[in-house]
């Protein structure tokens, strides 16, 4: 029976993979038949709201709810009191202080007290009534400030054994990589330039907030409905605040409206079990924006020392980086990622990169598509572009000398395998954009990036029903396209249409532990269990048709959708396609069905690198993107618009990032700008059409050669966009967001 389960690469022609077919979600969402998390509702459902701080700093001294509980329609209040504390996993333990505050409010916008209602407006008149007194605190919101010995503290004993003594206790972990001597390597540079860089927090940004309905029985059993990247990851941490098993609790995802990695974690699911535990009645919690951009996860804020040594012919001696990132008020900055990813683009002797992690008084960090690797990226990428531009060198010159190629030890410990960083190099440099002439007040840039991804549990299971088609269950929410995905790629296992398949997502009774849609991980690690799925039902169909034939098992073949004889010896039996095999399944042993569980290695790094034009309008500071594009190598591009479109949602969210996003914290350490008026994201109009040239060098470690797509497109951008406004004004922006007022300021300095 010729049914290879190899898990590397081999060589193939596609007929499903590859191809743009109809995405499954389209019509229910341009339609609005699609159900997001503020959709589900449930007979006799209560409305739950959450009372938030005010301060960036205080000491809960008192809170007084009975006032709240008299008022009619009231049917629950919970603080802290109604959870019991954690004690042996510290970080269920921070979680839980974050949905709910225990002794201190650490941020604006820190939630202590909820309410469940028999309405909206109900709800907001408790949480009025409830009474509470603060005694305000020292706070920090700056991250070299949070450095600062003598700095507020947040927590006390928080510090890991990497930390130095005498360090401020807000300094949580130091991370260390790299290899060879850096003082030697900067002895042999022609140059040595040394820069400091900052970063603003950003949002997400994503439409769709927060949003969950719980409900809970009085034998314990619960379920949730909620907008999440990952029920799984719901269900494990809400059972463990709720003292739950976690098979008592079940979690059904919504639709998504966004993520992008704000929604791999919990904000209001513990506190809508609470409330629906509390009252016995179901319990919907929505968050409004302010509270989204207040409460929820931006990514880090950072400030990031680079020095790089270079010879005038444009070979990098020496690099090295000390990156300080604040996570907000718990542990878990994204600093080791950057740490990791500075200099993952170029094949260098001597390297080295040095990361803080500190915390500040600011909402908890939530991953944002490639966690703190665009940050790096921007300080390493625009140091080795002001040397580059220094010797009068082509910067994709000087890139394409110092690449990470197969077999290069990579900055962060590993030797790559096959990466496809030339690959993106070599193209941009042929692209007629690199060429194109260039006005006045006009800039080009351009910039690389990389991304590790990963594999994670993984559970999938296949069904073939009696007719023939196929569904496939998966436990990850599709918030790229995995649906199409995954149908595509069992298709192609399976040699039938596209058409006959269908993927659901699964609630988490259903299939076995799935990890969060994260880290680009899904069509690596879902595709390669649902090919291994599709693999393990051709074995059974061959191993039926075998038996019905009378021959051995490996006698027959699956070819084109169907069993086939292997050979002259095994007769001339006619083929019996997967439809003819699904139709007397019951009478030749029930039903046929695949499975595959696995946590996979041979995730493959992924490399992209971008070009950027801009015009800067000198008398306002305002900076117009006139052309953008992206090449990135994605292994095998499953389907084209999918990978088209995160190409081009990576690229506009950093330029975002890059040209006006950022969290305003006035000197009280509140929030000024929550709300979408104040907190600017690029709209349409303010964009080119995003070009975009996908390159396929595939991952040896999946089947199809699949690599991750979704984080590596927001890594260049912050660094494209400041060396096109570097190279359109002559002045080098070291801080972002790169606003009108500030890059005037700097224009008019000059």
């Amino acid at each position: 029976m010729a049914l290879d389960s190899k898990q590397e690469f081999e060589p193939r022609d596609f007929k499903v993979v590859g191809t743009r077919v109809k995405r499954p979600d389209g019509i229910d969402k341009v339609t609005g038949k699609a159900r997001f998390g503020a959709d589900i509702s449930a007979p006799g459902m209560l409305v739950g709201l959450t009372l938030r701080s005010p301060h960036a700093h205080a000491r809960i001294k008192s809170i007084e709810t009975a006032a709240a509980e008299a008022l009619p329609g009231v049917h629950a209040v919970v603080t802290r009191a109604d959870f019991d504390e954690i004690e042996d996993d510290d970080t269920i333990a921070d979680i839980l202080d974050n949905v709910m505050a225990g002794d201190k409010v650490l941020y604006d916008g820190h939630a202590f007290a909820a309410v469940a209602a028999s309405s909206e407006a109900v709800a907001k008149r408790a949480l009025k009534l409830i009474k509470v007194e603060f005694e305000k605190l020292p706070h920090v919101t700056d991250v070299d400030a949070a450095m600062a010995p003598d700095a507020p503290a947040l927590h006390e004993g928080r510090a890991n054994e990497s930390v130095p003594a005498g360090m401020s206790s807000n300094v949580l972990a130091r991370y260390e990589f790299g290899h060879g001597d850096i003082e030697a390597g900067l002895a042999q540079a022609d140059r040595v330039i040394e820069r400091t860089y900052k970063t603003e927090a950003t949002h997400q940004g994503y439409i769709e907030p927060h949003a969950c309905l719980a409900t809970m029985n009085h034998d314990g059993q619960a379920d949730l409905w909620c907008t999440t990247q990952g029920h799984y990851m719901v269900r494990n941490v809400c059972a463990a605040i709720m003292g739950l098993e976690q098979g008592q609790l079940r979690v059904t995802p919504s639709e998504i409206g966004g993520g992008f990695g704000g929604k791999t974690t919990v904000f209001l699911e513990p506190v809508a079990l609470a409330l629906a535990k509390k009252t016995g009645r179901p319990v919907k919690m929505v968050m409004s924006r302010s509270e989204v951009l207040r409460a929820t996860g931006p990514t880090a804020s950072s400030s990031i020392d680079v020095r790089i040594g270079m010879t005038k012919d444009g070979r990098i001696t020496a690099a090295a980086a000390e990156l300080r990132y604040q996570g907000g008020a718990y542990p878990g900055s994204p600093v080791e990622f950057g740490s990791m990813s500075a200099f993952a683009a170029y094949d260098l002797e001597n390297v080295k990169s040095v990361g803080w992690e500190l915390v500040t008084n600011r909402p908890k960090q939530a991953a944002y598509r490639a966690p703190g690797a665009p940050m790096a990226a921007f300080a390493v990428e625009s140091t080795v572009d002001e040397l580059a531009k220094g010797f009068g060198l082509d910067p994709l010159d000087v890139r394409l000398k110092n690449a990470a190629r197969e077999g290069t030890r990579s900055s962060y410990g590993p030797t790559f395998q096959a990466v496809g960083l030339e690959a993106t190099l070599t193209a941009a440099k042929a692209h007629p954009h690199w060429s194109a002439p260039l006005g006045e007040n006009q800039g080009r840039g351009v910039a690389c990036g990389f991304w590790f991804n990963f594999g994670g549990d993984t559970s999938v299971s296949l069904n073939i029903t009696p007719d023939g088609t196929v569904t496939v269950s998966e436990g990850n929410p599709d918030i790229g396209g995995s649906r199409a995905s995954m149908s595509m790629m069992a298709a192609e296992e399976l040699g039938i249409p596209y058409e006959q398949v269908r993927t659901i997502i699964a609630d988490t009774g259903s299939l076995g532990q799935n990890e969060v849609t994260d880290g680009s991980r899904v069509t690596f690690a879902v595709g390669l269990a649902t090919i291994e799925a599709a693999r393990a039902a051709k074995r059974e169909m061959c191993r039926r048709v075998a038996m019905l034939w009378g021959i051995e098992e490996d006698a027959v073949e699956w070819k084109n959708g169907a069993v086939h004889p292997a050979g002259p010896n095994a007769g001339t039996h006619p083929p019996m396609t997967l439809k003819e095999i699904a139709a007397i399944a019951s009478n030749t042993g029930g039903p046929i069905a695949g499975h595959h569980e696995a946590n996979p290695e041979g995730a493959g790094v992924s490399f992209g690198t971008h070009i950027a034009d801009t015009e800067i309008d000198p008398d306002t500071g305002a900076v117009k993107v006139l052309r953008y594009t992206v090449f990135q190598d994605v292994g095998k591009a499953v389907h084209p618009d999918y990978v088209e479109g995160q190409f081009q949602g990576g690229a506009v969210q950093g330029i975002g990032w890059a040209l006006n996003e950022e969290y305003i914290y006035g000197e009280d350490g509140v929030l000024q700008n929550a709300g979408f008026l104040d907190y600017r994201i690029p709209v349409a109009s303010d964009l080119p059409m995003i070009d975009t040239v996908i390159l396929e060098i595939p991952n040896p470690g999946h089947p199809y050669g699949v690599r991750g797509v979704g984080e590596t497109p927001i890594v260049p951008p912050l660094a494209a966009m400041a060396n096109s406004v570097a190279d359109a004004t002559g002045v080098r922006m070291t801080e972002l967001p790169m606003s009108p007022p500030k890059l005037l300021k700097v224009i008019l300095s000059k």
